[in-house]
């Protein structure tokens, strides 16, 4: 229970100074107000990318034992990218997996989830493999092979995925 206390602090702690200092890139906030532990993000699709333009639901769960674990990140919003599990918007990006040595040899321990982390620095880790993902170590083979050697597909794909906000439009 005290880790529950304690990670509740700390989100709460972070989630006033995201809306005090706001960060270019994305927004976030509780997808509930009585639930410190389950976040709403909007990314917004860097420019010069494929994804340029675009706005982007994904929600943030933390464990109850934050920052010692990772939360998990999942959109909400159709995602075609190397590193995202396609259809169920499951980011799987190094710094949100357990840490730790890997069980599969593919990330070094210093890769990993660490505490030091926070909703700033996993989200800013997204914003930037959405214009360099790791087709290396793909969640999603097809968007990997696509980007890799059939780029003007994939790009013609994210044209037609991106949600553009009436309002900007």
């Amino acid at each position: 229970m005290a880790d529950k206390t304690q990670a509740s602090l700390l989100l709460a702690k972070q989630l006033k100074d995201l809306s005090r200092n706001p960060v270019d890139g994305f927004s976030a906030g509780l997808v509930n107000d009585d639930n410190m532990f389950e976040w709403s993000l909007k990314i917004i699709g860097p420019s010069g990318t494929c994804y340029d333009g675009g706005f982007f639901d994904a929600i943030m769960t933390f464990p109850a034992n934050y920052p010692n674990s990772p939360p998990t990140v999942k959109f909400v919003s159709d995602m075609w990218h190397p590193n995202v599990y396609y259809p169920d918007g499951k980011v799987c990006i190094s710094i949100l997996h357990d840490p730790g040595e890997d069980p599969n040899g593919y990330e070094l321990s210093s890769e990993r989830w660490t505490p030091i982390h926070t909703v700033e620095s996993i989200v800013l880790s997204i914003i930037s493999w959405l214009s360099s993902p790791n087709d290396g170590s793909p969640a999603n083979v097809d968007a990997a092979i696509e980007w890799r050697s059939k780029r003007g597909d994939f790009i013609k794909r994210k044209q037609l995925w991106i949600i553009i906000p009436d309002s900007i439009s």
